[in-house]
């Protein structure tokens, strides 16, 4: 494995403007994979070793995946943290990201097998914030689950993320509330329940779990929950999470939302993932989805 370099090659100390998360401070690295391996249908968990990048990277952030060797198709494409995986004696290997083949790139992404090459860049992103309440509620649509084992992981208290310990309130309760089109595409849901998240599922179809809306679960689930200091995080499509962040503003509700804007570069440098945000003075500017984002204060998008 090619060792892991800067991107760039800046540093914060060079650039005072730069954020943690900001893309000089990301590293780029020859990445082999470990393992390649189906959780529903069309849906793959992929396993590689990246420690550089894995030790550095926190819930919520991304990295940029492209087949090395390979310029067709030519761009990488982001894909979540799922979670960091570790040897036997707890040192940090590598990176699981979990991805739907829907594409060109990530069919033939699924066609890769251990010791085939990959290039990553990352982390990228800004991440979730530390969990500040008593009871964390997680909402995903389609492949939008796929940001949240990490952060419940870290809330529950059984896993740390990031170079720096974040201080972060350990939940009495971590909830997901997940909606498919149909079972077949129900993907990693005994992650959650070994991390000891309570899940719920719904489903389009109605072939498993209650029939209908996400969002019916979430209502369900706040109701459930009054006397509860809750925070809510959301990732998915884009009309799902416009209607949870309705939700938790009509209830005065602290929610974020994780976008999946399509990206080009993943660096800040092609603005093709802009979104509208809204300034507390009213005003409203674009915002790169791979810098400022991709995990935004759900009230101040323009949905």
């Amino acid at each position: 494995m090619k060792q892991a370099s800067e991107l760039g090659g800046f540093t914060a100390a060079g650039n005072p403007l730069a954020a943690a998360h900001y893309a000089d401070q990301a590293l780029q690295t020859c990445a082999a994979v470990v393992e390649n391996i189906p959780l529903a249908r069309d849906t793959y968990r992929l396993r590689f070793e990246c420690a550089d990048i894995a030790r550095r990277i926190v819930p919520g952030q991304f990295v940029m995946v492209r087949l090395a060797g390979c310029n067709d198709p030519l761009l990488g494409r982001p894909l979540a943290l799922y979670d960091t995986w570790c040897d036997a004696a707890g040192s940090v290997l590598g990176i699981d990201v979990v991805y739907l083949a829907v594409g060109k790139m990530t069919r033939r992404l699924s066609a890769f097998r251990p010791g085939d090459a990959l290039e990553v860049w990352g982390p990228l992103g800004n991440g979730f914030a530390p969990a500040r309440a008593d009871h964390l509620i997680m909402v995903a649509g389609g492949i939008g689950q796929t940001p949240f084992l990490a952060l419940a992981q870290e809330a529950l208290g059984s896993r740390r993320y990031g170079d720096q310990r974040r201080a972060s309130t350990k939940v009495s309760r971590a909830t997901l509330c997940y909606g498919v089109r149909s079972a077949e595409l129900l993907a990693g849901v005994e992650d959650f329940r070994r991390a000891g998240a309570d899940v719920r599922i719904s489903s389009d179809d109605g072939s498993i779990g209650r029939p209908g809306l996400v969002t019916d679960l979430l209502a369900q689930a706040l109701d459930e929950n009054v006397t509860t200091d809750v925070q809510l995080a959301c990732c998915g499509p884009e009309k799902m999470m416009e209607a949870v962040a309705r939700l938790a503003a009509t209830r005065g509700i602290p929610c974020e939302a994780s976008l999946e804007t399509p990206m080009a570069c993943g660096i800040g440098i092609c603005f093709s993932c802009v979104v509208k945000v809204r300034h507390p003075d009213g005003g409203w500017d674009y915002k790169r989805t791979c810098v400022e984002g991709p995990v935004f204060p759900a009230e101040t998008i323009e949905w």
